[in-house]
């Protein structure tokens, strides 16, 4: 089966359209998910869960998305109407009784309840694209990256084969020019958060016995996952109880966790879970995370699988953790191991 995650479609079902386009065979069936920023991620965790129960022993997992593509949602209106049709410029994540605010504003009611100022946000944004940089100056995304050839006329062609999103001159004094997005007076920048983003990324999940029989060498095991749900007006919370979840699940501590990438969303949503997790930060995305290479919503966790899994080999280390916020008030949590 294939299992991806697609959050800003016009409809169909892009996992079966896909692994069509792709090339697979007829009878290989195909699946599309949403659970917003943690689809990707959880398209794998369903892959592992239905290996786990016997259930197949293969599956392609991920996400794909094209932020730039985000199709307008029209509001409903009758047949021949004289009405000009209204658009939606925000889709509804969580009932208006509970409060459906732009992301940016829950980053903002994130700063204001943590005490996270824009200092600070704009010194994690910048370390994110420091890091980012010398990952990509070091080549560590090669492996990782399928090279894409594009036509972009009759006779000429580009490959695509490196992330466009990194600013690697980016400089505290410029990140302190921009002005808040999102409220007056707010701290949440364009610097400060995740970009807009067109990406797809897909990671095979098979049995052992599976892996064993084909003579592959498997890249890690998923030791287990947890969701949670939070309040959507701080929906950036959501990783503190998933995470806890999933620690208490298979009984290890952040502490034993190698590596560990939390989704950075919003420089202040990150924070925010750093004052509640403690996170080690020599830990913590280690090359850079989505301020500097952007958040295409559901290929994400897909993404950041691949890229946890590559530097736990790069490293040779055992644990390494993934954990998300997710649009209307969720967390997700991924632990995995090598073997």
């Amino acid at each position: 089966d294939v299992i991806f995650g697609n959050c800003l479609h016009g409809g169909g079902n892009i996992a079966r359209l896909s692994l069509l386009q792709g090339g697979l065979p007829i009878d290989i069936p195909g699946m599309t998910i949403d659970r917003q920023c943690g689809s990707g991620l959880n398209a794998v965790n369903l892959a592992a869960q239905a290996v786990m129960a016997g259930m197949g022993d293969v599956f392609i997992a991920g996400g794909t998305e094209s932020c730039s593509l985000k199709p307008y949602i029209m509001e409903h209106t009758e047949f021949f109407s004289r009405t000009p049709p209204k658009f939606r410029t925000e889709f509804k994540l969580s009932p208006p009784q509970i409060g459906n605010p732009p992301m940016g504003i829950t980053a903002e009611n994130l700063a204001e309840k943590y005490g996270i100022s824009r200092q600070e946000q704009d010194e994690f944004a910048l370390e994110s694209q420091k890091k980012m940089a010398a990952a990509m100056e070091a080549g560590l995304f090669k492996e990782q990256i399928v090279p894409l050839t594009v036509p972009i006329s009759r006779k000429e062609t580009v490959v695509f084969d490196t992330d466009e999103h990194p600013r690697p001159s980016t400089t505290l004094e410029g990140l302190a020019k921009l002005r808040p997005v999102f409220k007056e007076g707010g701290t949440v920048t364009a610097g400060n958060a995740s970009g807009v983003n067109d990406a797809a990324s897909a990671v095979v999940i098979m049995s052992l016995d599976k892996a064993k029989a084909l003579g592959l060498k498997p890249l890690a095991k998923i030791r287990s996952f947890a969701y949670a749900g939070v309040d959507p007006n701080i929906m950036g919370i959501g990783p503190v109880p998933a995470t806890r979840k999933v620690m208490e699940q298979t009984g290890l501590t952040l502490d034993d966790m190698d590596l560990i990438e939390c989704n950075e969303a919003f420089a202040a949503q990150t924070l925010a879970v750093d004052r509640e997790l403690k996170f080690n930060r020599e830990k913590l995305n280690v090359n850079g995370g989505a301020i500097a290479h952007g958040h295409p919503i559901a290929a994400t966790g897909a993404i950041l699988t691949t890229k946890l899994v590559y530097e736990m080999n790069r490293r040779d280390v055992q644990f390494g953790l993934i954990t998300a916020c997710i649009g209307g008030g969720q967390g997700i949590a991924t632990i995995f191991e090598r073997i």
